[in-house]
């Protein structure tokens, strides 16, 4: 398998299978760091599973009413806030005591476009074999 690499305004995105534990890069606004395949994979189908919630509501929103999601699972934190067009997008991982924890952020230009990206992501996660945080329902 050979390295991928996605990106657009404002954010980015990288899997190299080569690069181990942390094979999945991904980027913000002057910002980069890197995730291990599991790290990826749950954040994957916890953002996922955000943008779900708020492509349903999209319908019931009025064009210029605002919303604000935030959705827990595992050690992943996610909160999506705009409207029914464009939002932004926070990301916090709080993970087991004496591991690394961050927070991540991506503008209402960049946020649907890298969770499309995102979404590419399990093919070549799954390939390694690798277990998702945050998997669960």
């Amino acid at each position: 398998m050979t390295a991928q690499e996605w990106d657009g305004q404002g954010w980015r995105l990288g899997f190299d299978p080569q690069r181990q534990p942390f094979s999945v890069l991904v980027g913000g606004q002057g910002w980069a760091v890197e995730l291990s395949g599991a790290e990826a994979a749950g954040l994957r189908r916890t953002l996922g599973r955000l943008v779900a919630q708020h492509m349903a509501l999209t319908d019931q929103l009025m064009d210029e009413e605002t919303i604000e999601l935030e959705l827990e699972s595992g050690p992943w934190w996610l909160a999506l806030t705009g409207d029914r067009q464009r939002w932004a997008l926070r990301i916090v991982l709080t993970p087991d005591p004496g591991q690394r924890a961050l927070e991540l952020s991506w503008g209402p230009g960049a946020s649907a476009a890298f969770a499309l990206a995102l979404e590419q992501l399990p093919q070549a996660l799954e390939l390694l074999g690798e277990p998702a945080l945050g998997a669960q329902a």
